[in-house]
């Protein structure tokens, strides 16, 4: 007679899969602390792992290696703060110089907010594989794409390379901000990067 396979039971009211889906979650949140506070060359999965307060075999339950921890961090940290971002856009209705201010000033408020996300959003992505680059690139199109629709002109199709430029150039502009201990005031970061960003709301040139 053939054996019946017997469902995981829950503990403590989780399945095992929430359970998994929790350790995962721990794991990215501290692995986010401890790149922000070490740098992520510097780190070791033992060292997040301890962070996390999960052995390591826990670790390859739910990643193959260092670097898929990295570019789960990295997503974690950029899609809550594009969040924000999107949402301060919602809270302006008609003027798109308005509405791109909101945006930035979400974006620049995040960053000072948390400088620890704001390391390994900028910092710690750059260069560690292909990989890595390939999710920091499509991490950036996708912002580009979603900032131009709140602040383009409507049917004006976009222009992929004025959206990457805007993008990188307000990267540029946060790690300068970063460098210099968050300094000038942030109304003035905003003010820099939003005279960039205006690109993307004039008419194009025929």
């Amino acid at each position: 007679m053939p054996s019946e396979t017997v469902p995981a039971r829950p503990y403590r009211g989780m399945s095992p899969d929430e359970r998994r889906a929790q350790r995962r979650t721990q794991l990215i949140t501290a692995a986010i602390k401890v790149y922000g506070e070490r740098g992520y060359r510097q780190a070791t999965v033992k060292g997040v792992c301890e962070a996390a307060g999960l052995t390591e075999r826990y670790f390859y339950e739910s990643f193959a290696n260092s670097e898929e921890l990295l570019i789960a961090s990295f997503n974690a940290v950029t899609y809550t703060v594009y969040r924000e971002i999107t949402q301060a856009a919602q809270t302006v209705k008609r003027n798109r110089t308005e509405r791109a201010r909101a945006m930035l000033r979400a974006y620049f408020t995040a960053l000072q907010r948390e400088p620890r996300s704001a390391r390994v959003f900028l910092v710690e992505i750059r260069g560690v594989s292909p990989a890595v680059d390939e999710a920091f690139d499509l991490a950036l199109q996708t912002i580009g794409r979603g900032v131009t629709e709140f602040v383009a002109r409507p049917g004006v199709k976009p222009d992929e390379l004025l959206q990457a430029g805007v993008i990188g150039g307000t990267i540029h502009i946060a790690l300068r901000w970063i460098a210099q201990g968050y300094e000038p005031p942030i109304e003035k970061v905003i003010d820099s990067a939003l005279r960039l960003g205006m690109v993307l709301v004039r008419k194009p040139t025929p």
